[in-house]
């Protein structure tokens, strides 16, 4: 049976004053060397499974799930589309944008529901790049609340990765 006990540990010098959480076997009472090893090993997890990635992907040439993102953003017209989307690659904050014309969308806004004819701009960027991104366009676009988001690319064709590199680079 697991248990599980949260509690702060102002000792542990690389957790700080943090909460941490320890899994321990039976009833726990207090939490011994090899729980705080393990507490350390799971916090620590995410932030050494990214260098690992790193580390490989540098001594293989692989990609790391996750380098690159594609941003999503509607805009009310493809004037406006193209300004934002042409600006973007001006400024390097992105290698490639596709303008899809005509997306119909329904949303909610003030309570209501409202209806629209939207242009959708994708967006293909270093996800290191997604906060200036997104500031730039929340800077520029005419909507209150502009609909910027973005997922991580999992998976995508060397060659065609390579290229997004290649493209974003200052010269």
């Amino acid at each position: 049976m697991f248990n599980v006990a949260t509690e702060v540990c102002p000792k542990c010098v690389l957790l700080g004053e943090q909460r941490t959480v320890a899994l321990t076997l039976g009833k726990a009472t207090q939490r011994s060397w090899p729980g705080k090893l393990l507490t350390v090993s799971l916090l620590t997890y995410p932030m050494l499974r990214t260098l690992s990635l790193q580390l490989h992907s540098a001594v293989t040439g692989s990609y790391v799930s996750g380098t690159y993102s594609i941003v999503f953003v509607n805009c009310p017209n493809e004037h406006i589309a193209r300004d934002i989307a042409r600006t973007i690659l001006d400024k390097k904050l992105a290698a490639s944008v596709n303008i899809l014309p005509k997306a119909s969308s329904l949303y909610f806004w003030n309570g209501e529901i409202e209806e629209a004819t939207e242009i959708m701009l994708l967006i293909k960027t270093k996800t290191s790049k997604v906060h200036m991104l997104s500031s730039y366009v929340r800077s520029v676009h005419p909507f209150e609340i502009p609909e910027v988001f973005s997922l991580p690319m999992d998976q995508g064709d060397v060659r065609y990765l390579k290229w997004l590199k290649e493209s974003m680079e200052e010269h």
